[in-house]
């Protein structure tokens, strides 16, 4: 699980910034950076969030 949510932390920034040279308009650009800051917020606020709340001190 840690691993699947750095994959998608580190993808979505990859295509937040790739963005920038896939398209040459501005709307494109912010399309495709909103979903890449998407992505990694999924990964974030998802998949490690999930992880590190099922492994956490107070529930042992």
């Amino acid at each position: 699980m840690r691993i699947a949510g750095l994959v998608l932390i580190v993808g979505g920034w990859l295509l937040a910034v790739g963005g920038l040279f896939i398209t040459p308009s501005n709307i494109g650009r912010g399309l495709i950076a909103c979903l890449g800051i998407a992505i990694s917020l999924m990964g974030n606020l998802g998949v490690l969030n999930k992880y590190y709340l099922a492994r956490a001190i107070w529930k042992k």
